[in-house]
């Protein structure tokens, strides 16, 4: 089995988020030794759904699954003196800790960055919160839809004309969990050059907005921003065809000749669709022209052609196209996984691609306390007495 990058390195994962958990993931793929640390009740990402078979299940949470490939896992009320003695324990034998809290939420518990690093001074903390750990929105509760609207994303998105729009699922989420893990990557790199660990403060707000960059760098030259939002045309937003929705664009290399050929629609080529001025200005007339073109064809005939036209375009998948897509499954997107409740699932696992150090589906999300004894008993050296009594008075 090749070695992954992160071969040797050990990771606690406290988070109870997308990011942080997608984060340490990403870690766990390449080869860290992740432990997920959950509260006795288990993780509330655990009732979060869709559940496999629609069964509400704290085992089936679809989510937690894929956000927990490749981790280990274990229970640990944070909130007790002996909880906090353990994660202090852990802690001096880890090189990292992951962690969406509130700020200074664990510092209050006595188990903050400070405190950890006291007796490990290599250590890194990794702390993925909405605003980060400073300034004056630090303690406002956020969101997906609010790291979303703060970070300007949502202000260009939709049509010109009406309400900003959010787009689906968590991509504010998942862009601070990869941001972080970059982050991350680079404090354990001056870990190993140095000898020293960090605080690693990620703000989601601002991964977010630090796509909106180029946007903000003009906008003190211009006193206005480089991107709107496309106005009410079909042109540029999705259209539909025969069997689904597709999206056309100028430019990828295709001359207005070519995206007329491709439509069948000669009008096209009339001066008030072929100057852009003018095509502006006769976005619905032209939106005729193009819908009447495409009413009758269907979408996977459509795009193999507009590739063959150098044009941007692009087809709007359904999910079940998605899990059967051929460009998805040539490059082992999806992997089977083998969970101990579920079964085996196929699940997006390999996100992307190393040449020597190749991704490694290990194991499934763990079960609620799966890890406990290996870790309590043969890790810490707690006997099984001590280790129930531990259970009894909710310690673990």
């Amino acid at each position: 089995m090749a070695a992954g990058v992160f071969d040797g390195l050990k990771v606690l994962d406290l988070s109870e988020d997308v990011a942080g958990s997608f984060c340490a993931r990403l870690l766990a793929d390449y080869g860290a030794d992740v432990l997920k640390v959950e509260p006795p009740a288990g993780s509330a990402m655990r009732r979060v759904g869709p559940f496999y078979h629609d069964d509400p299940h704290p085992e089936k949470s679809l989510f937690f699954l894929i956000l927990n490939l490749n981790k280990k896992g274990i229970t640990l009320n944070l909130h007790t003196a002996a909880g906090q003695n353990i994660l202090h324990r852990l802690a001096a034998h880890v090189d990292l800790v992951i962690e969406s809290y509130r700020p200074g939420h664990l510092d209050n518990l006595g188990i903050g960055y400070a405190a950890l690093s006291a007796r490990n001074p290599r250590l890194v903390m990794t702390s993925i919160t909405p605003f980060g750990q400073s300034g004056p929105y630090r303690d406002y509760a956020g969101a997906e839809i609010v790291s979303y609207a703060m970070g300007m994303v949502m202000g260009i998105s939709g049509v010109q004309g009406r309400p900003p729009l959010k787009h689906g699922g968590f991509q504010a989420q998942y862009q601070g969990g990869l941001f972080a893990a970059g982050a991350t990557a680079m404090a354990l790199f001056a870990q190993d050059r140095q000898g020293v660990g960090q605080h690693v403060d990620v703000s989601i707000t601002e991964c977010v907005a630090s796509t909106m960059m180029a946007t903000q760098t003009i906008y003190p030259f211009l006193g206005g921003s480089q991107i709107r939002r496309p106005d009410g045309t079909m042109w540029e937003n999705p259209m539909p065809c025969k069997d689904g929705w597709i999206i056309v664009q100028a430019g990828g290399g295709a001359s207005w000749e070519d995206i007329a050929d491709f439509f069948q629609a000669p009008e096209l080529l009339e001066p008030r669709f072929a100057d852009r001025a003018q095509r502006v200005r006769n976005g619905p007339a032209m939106d005729a022209v193009v819908l009447d073109a495409i009413k009758d064809r269907e979408k996977w005939e459509l795009f193999p052609k507009a590739a063959e036209k150098r044009m941007l375009f692009g087809l709007v998948q359904t999910p079940l196209e998605l899990a059967e897509c051929p460009q998805l499954q040539s490059r082992d997107f999806y992997k089977d996984a083998e969970h101990p409740v579920i079964g085996r699932i196929k699940v997006p696992a390999e996100l992307f691609k190393m040449s020597a150090s190749p991704y490694q589906l290990r194991m499934a999300a763990p079960t609620l306390g799966q890890h406990n004894a290996e870790i309590y008993v043969d890790g810490l050296g707690y006997d099984p007495a001590t280790w129930a009594v531990m259970r009894q008075l909710d310690v673990v």
